[in-house]
């Protein structure tokens, strides 16, 4: 069956407008605005690429309601947000969704004890799953996972290849685990003592509550007691590290490459963009941004942008980056005015 489709059913699938453009003419693919060719549709969702925007080739492009450029021969859909719009157009034209199938694999191990109805979960090759684990419907592991004792996952969750969910963690319902994460490795916790490291057990959890998502290759902590605790709705990118006992809000995005340090306590809808560095026990308030390669040292107690190291709110953080740029200007002047003096003295010692 083609998925070619006209101008008016896009607009209609998108929950758009179709202001100008011919309601019969047929999109037939997806591209980005600088790769799209005739026949495809595009959208406008970051106003830095407008420009980009008199060279497509695209015959079709999701724009916003305030969009006012002139467009010829090209048909513009107005919509809410055409980043969130554009998903529609992607299950439409993108590849179809991998069916569901249940079962377990036979080279999968799992212990008798295990709690789900396999008619139900879908256990991929190489799974091993151990004693009194308990997983919920609709549930997807994929090959290579391993799920330690006693853990406890919900119902249509995601479990991506090689991913590892230690003992006794607890996932709710539709989490995403991306390849490669581990859940529930040690705290990194030790006490120096008569000139060695000695190792505190670390026995707590990690409890990853509904509808979060964890990218690949990141690591989040078991508590040294009690839980490392990720909201509802948390969504955490690649490469992350989450220390012990921390605590993060609901609706948080935390990007790539950021470390958090144990016992930090996280609000609601914070955003922590790339790089960025927190220090231990520490508290960060709801909607606060972290920008990018910042660096917390103390709480932060009132929402709104941070940047720098030590971090500052964002305008305080903005004259301090600027500031050493002004050092050689700076500095010209002082010798300027040294000068300025050691003449004045010369002159008053002729005098």
């Amino acid at each position: 069956m083609s998925a070619n489709i006209t101008h008016q059913r896009l607009a209609e699938l998108v929950g758009g407008e179709l202001v100008q453009g011919d309601p019969t003419g047929i999109v037939t693919g997806l591209n980005s605005i600088m790769e799209a060719a005739s026949g495809e549709v595009t959208f406008l969702g970051n106003s830095r690429y407008l420009s980009s925007l008199k060279t497509t080739k695209a015959t079709a492009i999701l724009v916003s309601p305030d969009f006012n450029e002139p467009m010829d021969a090209v048909a513009l859909i107005k919509v809410t947000n055409p980043t969130l719009a554009f998903s529609s157009v992607i299950r439409h034209f993108g590849p179809p969704t991998r069916a569901f199938v249940p079962g377990v694999h036979p080279s999968a191990v799992v212990a008798s004890t295990a709690l789900f109805d396999p008619q139900k979960v879908s256990v991929g090759p190489g799974v091993v799953i151990e004693d009194h684990v308990q997983i919920g419907d609709g549930t997807l592991i994929q090959a290579g996972v391993f799920i330690g004792h006693g853990a406890r996952i919900g119902c249509d969750c995601v479990i991506y290849p090689n991913a590892t969910i230690r003992e006794r963690c607890v996932l709710g319902n539709r989490v995403i685990i991306h390849s490669g994460s581990a859940i529930g490795a040690d705290g990194f916790g030790y006490e120096f003592n008569k000139g060695r490291h000695q190792k505190i057990d670390q026995v707590g959890i990690v409890q990853i509550d509904d509808d979060v998502e964890i990218g690949s290759c990141t690591t989040i902590d078991r508590a040294r007691f009690g839980r490392t605790w990720i909201g509802e709705g948390t969504k955490i990118d690649n490469l992350v590290q989450v220390g012990h006992n921390v605590v993060l809000g609901k609706h948080c995005v935390i990007v790539s490459l950021v470390a958090l340090a144990g016992s930090t306590r996280f609000g609601d809808y914070v955003t922590i963009a790339g790089q960025v560095g927190v220090g231990g026990h520490l508290e960060i308030a709801s909607q606060v941004t972290l920008l990018a390669r910042s660096g917390v040292t103390k709480n932060i107690t009132e929402p709104g942008a941070y940047m720098g190291f030590p971090a500052k709110p964002l305008m305080e953080g903005r004259r301090l980056q600027a500031a050493p740029g002004k050092i050689p200007e700076m500095l010209d002047r002082i010798k300027a005015l040294e000068k300025r003096l050691a003449a004045l003295e010369s002159s008053s010692s002729t005098v």
